[in-house]
């Protein structure tokens, strides 16, 4: 089981007059983070580096990276990314941009920098634990509307969609411990529920 953040944070540091302003960020997957990447290099455009490290969980595997940003080489990306890795966050991306004033603060003051910008963001953020589930798509009578939404909330189960038609479809998401439960009792008909679509395996916070 990992751990993720649940809001987003920006943290700003002033050290012998270079401003560095650590963005802590929530990204889905690779492609979410390289955008969110490009997007915050557009804001900042007119700094002199841009460094970032996260920590994505696709297909149970953890990718990582990280960049200096023209920084010497050690002493922005990988000490971000270090404490991602110690913190076990993931789907987390930290953007460290740094107006530079003027005065070199050597190989140890960048490093303490951009660590304590990192650890400052995190302290500041909302943390949450995520685990491997899956999410479903159901219809449900809306006589029976009230009943199933009584098991989720008993069962850990989050209604994170609902469209009203003929019937009222509904996404829902559940760590895969839970869906074993779900489906045997649709099986036994413990639960009055429609049609039953799974849509994708997915990472999810734990209820």
């Amino acid at each position: 089981m990992y751990q993720t953040i649940t809001k987003n944070t920006v943290f700003e540091l002033v050290e012998k007059k270079s401003k560095f302003i650590a963005n802590l960020i929530y990204v889905e997957n690779k492609s979410d983070a390289e955008i969110k990447i490009k997007e915050f290099k557009k804001k900042y455009y007119d700094a002199r580096h841009n460094c970032f490290a996260f920590r994505v969980l696709e297909d149970g595997n953890i990718y990582e990276k990280s960049s200096d940003d023209g920084e010497p080489s050690g002493t922005a990306g990988s000490p971000m990314l270090n404490i991602l890795q110690k913190n076990n966050l993931c789907n987390v991306l930290v953007i460290v941009t740094r107006y530079f004033g003027g005065i070199l603060l050597g190989t140890g003051g960048l490093v303490r920098c951009y660590s304590r910008a990192t650890i400052e963001a995190i302290e500041q953020s909302n943390i949450a634990k995520i685990d491997l589930g899956t999410e479903f798509e159901i219809q449900i009578d809306y006589a029976n509307f009230q009943n199933i939404e009584y098991y989720c909330k008993k069962n850990n189960i989050r209604i994170i969609g609902k469209k009203y038609q003929e019937n009222i479809t509904c996404n829902i998401e559940m760590n895969n411990i839970t869906k074993q439960k779900f489906l045997k009792d649709i099986e036994n008909q413990d639960i009055n529920i429609g049609n039953v679509k799974e849509i994708r395996a997915k990472y999810i916070y734990v209820v």
